[in-house]
């Protein structure tokens, strides 16, 4: 069967993997692993003694004095409790491995960390300090000591510190798995306390709240506190505990903490008014009272917390096999794996072109709107216009009139209006050319295992980059001979087929009329446009064709086959480099892991719990 203290230390553990591995509570809306365990803060006004109450149950003086306020972060204090005649020690979270053993130094360690994320100044910040203390004099605890709630802003603090403070510690008393030790001093009247008013407000019942009453010594001769300590004056569902701190003259003298338990213990045996209480009171009772209250705490939500271990546990496990597996050393199977990265990328990429996923409509898109849309814009009508066409065929006829038809007039009429698509050719290369970079882009993105790798990213996007600028310039080469091909070979069954010129009255005009009247311009006009919209319906269906075969088919076929042939003359060291993790990325893998080591071994150790009880 678990024992107390394994079973506290366990919840100590998982919440110190918490911390370290970024699961702690915050404004997160889905329940975390830390509030999901109970856990101890101590709630008290400024001077009201947390300090001391904290440094009596650790047996060790190492907390920051001073006045005003001296707590101004949260400070996670977890204590684990080690065998008998090993060495005290302290580690800060945020210096892993590094053991304190001189208490002096780890006060220096909160005040200069505290400095570094707060400045000088009297402000405060919601960023915690996990520290844990190892020791044989402690039990296994966690309490979070915060800033002293306070009514006014003093000199160097700004107008709003009372409600950042106030904010501050609603935001851990809140969580209905907090357990709220309350300080309070007994010379004070507990109907004007602090931390007693917050308790009340946010657990009303009193299920979760612990009060504590400090420096009975410093009361006036006659009076005492029976009436809060015995719950007459006000009632809790706890026992109020009361405390003796160490005196200004002791810490002054740098008496111990062991020897200030004797004195707090000697106090209570032989106080007249407390001496009934004496078992009930003072720091090691209270440390024992927490403790037992946290094991009971911790049985009765064991489903609701193995529950939220194994959904951790799937998370975890999902997010390990989407991190992938560690790189291997072998420059074989670091070659394979490069190749099955591109493979898993020009699927993708694939998918986008042939309709799995979006991209591949684009492409249709200007070959059904954007390239008919720029052929009807062509300037035929200014080009075929009756001035043009008059010039046209005049210059073209020289000195000497045509005698039959202006062929020289027409070829160059038809040569010159060809001339203009090759705007929407080249056009419609370049679209296709920027949708399947676009598309590429998105490959790169939407592959889950490369995201690893931003070296290989890098490179595979310049490789495809490259390979769609060769395909663009065969593309542009072979849509351009297409528009050369028309104007090289003019359709001469299109003119044969051309009605004659006819008069008025039907009759063919004689060849003697004046072939430079103006109906006669119209017409040669009227004929080139036709043939030039017989070509321009040729090029819309042959364009795309072109471009397909050219830039969409190649990327299909043959995207990466230039960067496939340059990886196998790459040696290991090179190959290495493109698989060079983003550290991040590598970092998370690690803390995932660490995470999911430590879930199943709390989850193992709860599922004993849950047997043995």
């Amino acid at each position: 069967m678990a024992t107390m203290e394994g079973l506290i230390g366990l919840v100590n553990r998982i919440q110190r993997a918490c911390t370290t591995l970024g699961d702690y509570g915050g404004d997160s809306a889905l329940p975390t692993l830390w509030e999901a365990l109970p856990s101890v803060v101590v709630v008290g006004g400024q001077s009201s003694g947390k300090s001391s109450v904290l440094e009596s149950i650790v047996g060790r003086d190492f907390l920051p004095r001073g006045s005003g306020i001296v707590t101004r972060r949260p400070l996670v204090l977890q204590l684990h409790k080690i065998e008998e005649g090993l060495q005290e020690y302290a580690e800060f979270l945020h210096l892993p491995k590094k053991k304190i053993t001189d208490f002096s130094m780890v006060r220096k360690e909160i005040q200069g960390e505290t400095d570094r994320m707060t400045g000088k100044s009297k402000q405060i910040s919601p960023v915690p300090i996990n520290l844990s203390i190892y020791s044989p004099n402690v039990v296994n605890l966690t309490l979070i000591d915060l800033p002293g709630l306070t009514k006014v802003a003093v000199e160097g603090q700004p107008e709003s510190i009372v409600e950042d403070i106030d904010n501050l510690v609603r935001s851990y008393v809140e969580k209905p798995n907090c357990i709220i030790l309350a300080i309070t001093p007994a010379n004070q009247d507990i109907a004007t306390s602090d931390a007693i008013k917050m308790a009340r407000e946010v657990d009303p019942t009193g299920e979760r709240t612990f009060g504590v009453l400090t420096k009975l010594d410093l009361m006036d001769k006659g009076t005492n506190a029976l009436e809060v300590l015995e719950g007459r004056s006000y009632r809790l569902q706890h026992p109020w505990v009361g405390i003796v701190n160490r005196s200004q003259a002791d810490i002054n003298q740098n008496v111990d903490m062991i020897a200030a338990r004797q004195r707090e213990r000697e106090f209570f045996a032989g106080s007249p008014d407390y001496g009934h209480l004496a078992s009930k009171m003072g720091s090691e009772y209270l440390a024992r009272l927490l403790s037992m209250h946290l094991e009971s705490l911790i049985r009765a939500r064991i489903p609701g917390i193995s529950s939220l271990i194994n959904r951790s546990i799937d998370d975890l496990e999902a997010d390990l096999r989407h991190l992938g597996n560690p790189v291997a050393v072998d420059a074989g199977v670091q070659l394979y794996t490069i190749l099955e990265l591109c493979r898993a990328f020009d699927r993708i990429f694939k998918e986008h072109l042939t309709g799995g996923r979006p991209g591949g409509d684009r492409i249709y898109g200007v070959f059904d709107h954007q390239l008919p849309a720029a052929l009807r814009k062509l300037p035929f009508d200014r080009h075929l216009s009756l001035q043009n066409v008059r010039r046209v065929i005049s210059e073209a006829d020289g000195y000497q009139p045509h005698l039959v038809a202006p062929e020289q007039g027409y070829r160059r009429l038809i040569d010159s209006a060809l001339n203009y698509f090759t705007g929407p050719a080249e056009a419609s290369v370049d679209a296709i050319h920027f949708i399947l970079k676009e598309i590429v882009r998105r490959s790169i993105a939407e592959t889950q295992e490369l995201k690893r790798f931003p070296t290989l990213q890098e490179e595979i996007a310049a490789a495809a980059g490259e390979a769609l600028e060769r395909f663009r310039e065969e593309g542009k080469k072979t849509t351009l001979r297409l528009v050369e091909m028309e104007s090289s070979y003019l359709t001469v069954d299109f003119f044969r087929k051309l009605p004659q010129e006819v008069d008025k009255g039907g009759n063919p005009v004689p060849s003697s009329a004046d072939r430079y009247a103006e109906e006669h311009f119209r017409r040669i006009g009227s004929n080139v446009s036709s043939y030039v919209g017989m070509v321009s319906e040729t090029l819309r269906n042959t364009i795309p064709k072109a471009v397909v075969h050219c830039q969409v088919r190649e990327a299909q076929r043959s995207l990466l086959d230039h960067f496939y042939t340059k990886l196998g003359k790459k040696e290991g060291r090179q190959l290495a480099e493109l698989l060079d993790e983003d550290p991040a990325l590598m970092e998370r893998r690690q803390q995932c892991a660490k995470r999911l080591e430590l879930y199943r071994s709390a989850r193992d150790e709860i599922d004993a719990v849950s047997w043995s009880r």
